[in-house]
């Protein structure tokens, strides 16, 4: 058993020069690269990272497959498929979703820490603060599920503002409590 407990923390800058076991690309429904966060972990990364995405054929919004890092500091990366935002309660399953079955996918290949961007929050469009929500409880629920794992989750935001969202809704789950 790891003694290690899950946590969570909080990092602005480049996901791809972090170094954990994993990094969680928000990739489209073909996982073959595209703009953004997913853009520049297939740059990172190498041709290699396209060559192995080919063999999955795509991957359904919400669901996550995993390949090797390749020339990224991380070993793994885990692809997820989050929804393009259309105000539906499925968004939101779906978006819950690609957290928590990253984390599942993490947990089956024993690996420990796990750095996440803002899934669907660029050109998706999912309302940034709406997001962050969503994750902080996808995440919350995966620890709840597993106290004894020792998962170390960084969420990654681009910039400030995109941190500062998340500080607030943390703030917000306090006062609930």
């Amino acid at each position: 058993m790891n003694e290690q407990k899950n946590s969570i923390e909080f990092f602005i800058g480049d996901i791809t020069q972090l170094p954990v076991e994993a990094i969680v690309n928000a990739a489209n429904n073909s996982l073959l690269g595209g703009g953004g966060v997913d853009g520049a972990i297939h740059r990172a990364a190498g041709k290699e990272l396209l060559e192995e995405c080919r063999k999955f054929h795509g991957c359904e919004t919400g669901k996550a497959v995993i390949t090797k890092g390749y020339k990224l500091p991380a070993k793994h990366v885990i692809h997820t498929v989050g929804p393009i935002y259309s105000g539906t309660k499925e968004d939101v399953n779906h978006l819950f979703g690609c957290y928590y079955n990253s984390l599942e996918l993490a947990a089956r290949h024993h690996l420990h820490s796990v750095a996440f961007p803002g899934i669907s929050t660029g050109v998706y469009g999912y309302p940034k603060k709406e997001a962050a929500e969503i994750a902080i409880a996808a995440i919350d629920d995966w620890f709840n599920q597993n106290k004894e794992y020792g998962m170390r989750v960084v969420i990654v935001n681009f910039c400030k503002e995109d941190w500062l969202v998340y500080q607030e809704v943390l703030e917000n789950m306090k006062e609930r409590m």
